[in-house]
């Protein structure tokens, strides 16, 4: 039949591509199989890189993100560590709160002030003694918390540092008469400081106290935050104590000092002012890499095994620990201080003086105990050393007291 190609010829169209076929790009397919068998034979390497490339823009994102005030005890700051709950009841009791940022500005509204009251919260002792003494000079009356052993000295009010709230203290009674304190009954003690001098409130044993307030009343060194801030301002009377201390004047300048103030202090600039921009992501990118190195290695070497193993720790090595930290410091007064206030303590607990005993109490008692003149004790007790050898001298001759005092 005509049309039909004879049998074993091959039609005509045979080996060609329909009408409007395209040949494949071969050059394209070659190379997505090339890509692919990498990426196969490199997966462990391509998963590290996504991670770290996510890693690093979640680290970028969170430094460039506003951040909310997270300074404790600062006003605008809403966390259990904040003060915010207490600076807005005060302002609901007609307080105006002023929160300078420089040291020049809480001059400005301590001066422009009715007879304003002055919180100072300087957790890194930043300002030095002049500063704190035109503080003082400017304000009405000061509280302040927590301070450092230089704060104290450079205030110069009688007050010093006696140790902390032991845990067996969670809560403090008022334990004086002052009357904030009275008003307030019990507060938190837990990870507060006490101290020595004037009128000591919310004592643990002995004469010092988590409050302690100057005779002339102008000054109180409070050795809690935790009694101000915002996670525990509704437990027990620390809205109380803490709305008295703050809240007796119209006017409340609540300064807290920050390495801003180091200029003008004389301190010179720190390493964040001449450190360049991009080294605040140095810090994260270091801990992304070790986290890192830690997940890559820790598969190879296992889980750590956890054996526990029996060590005593003496307590005269704790106390001989110690001891080489004041002496490596050359901190006499620090040292004193924690002396004196451990053997009215013990002095107190051995004569039975109870709680509401003060250093005066303590001291009469051993004096009669020993029928030896109070004002002889009285002096070697209030003794302050300046020099390392007197200062251990004194140290034997306290200890030589205590022994008298115990075998009577």
């Amino acid at each position: 039949m005509t049309g039909l190609p004879a049998i074993g010829e091959k039609p005509r169209d045979a080996g060609r591509e329909p009408d409007g076929g395209k040949q494949p790009a071969t050059g394209s397919v070659a190379d997505n199989r090339r890509i692919r068998g990498w990426l196969r034979r490199h997966r462990g390497l391509t998963a590290a890189a996504m991670v770290v490339a996510a890693g690093l823009a979640l680290v970028v994102g969170t430094q460039l993100a506003p951040k909310g005030d997270a300074v404790p005890l600062s006003v605008h700051n809403a966390a259990p560590e904040g003060a915010r709950a207490l600076a807005q009841i005060l302002g609901r009791h007609g307080v105006s709160v002023h929160t300078p940022g420089r040291f020049d500005a809480a001059l400005a509204d301590l001066r422009s002030g009715s007879s304003p009251t002055l919180l100072l919260y300087d957790r890194n002792g930043i300002l030095g003694a002049q500063q704190l003494a035109d503080l003082r000079a400017e304000a009405d009356r000061v509280v302040v918390l927590s301070p450092r052993l230089e704060t104290l000295t450079a205030l110069d009010s009688g007050i010093h540092q006696a140790g902390v709230v032991p845990d067996a203290f969670p809560i403090l009674d008022a334990g004086c008469s002052h009357p904030d304190a009275e008003a307030a009954g019990q507060v938190t003690g837990q990870g507060g400081f006490v101290y020595d001098g004037g009128t000591s409130c919310f004592r643990t044993a002995g004469t010092a106290g988590m409050l302690a307030v100057s005779g002339d009343g102008r000054l109180a060194v409070l050795g809690s935050t935790a009694v101000l801030g915002n996670g525990r301002l509704d437990e027990l009377g620390n809205a109380a104590l803490a709305t008295r201390l703050l809240g007796a004047s119209p006017d409340l300048v609540w300064y807290l000092p920050s390495i801003e103030d180091a200029a003008s202090n004389g301190s010179g600039k720190t390493l964040d002012d001449i450190a360049p921009a991009w080294a605040r992501f140095l810090g994260p990118w270091l801990l992304l890499v070790a986290v890192t190195a830690v997940v890559w290695r820790g598969r190879r070497h296992g889980p750590l095994v956890f054996e526990p193993l029996p060590v005593v720790v003496k307590a005269v090595e704790t106390a001989e620990g110690r001891a080489r930290l004041y002496q490596d410091a050359r901190a006499i007064d620090q040292a004193r201080d924690n002396l004196r206030a451990g053997l009215l303590v013990r002095l107190s607990g051995k004569l039975r003086m109870g709680p509401g005993a003060t250093a005066e109490d303590t001291i009469s008692a051993a004096a009669r105990l020993l029928n030896r003149d109070a004002t002889e004790v009285r002096t070697l007790i209030n003794e302050r050393p300046a020099t390392e050898a007197r200062l251990v001298a004194w140290s034997q001759a306290l200890d030589k007291l205590e022994k008298e005092v115990k075998i009577r």
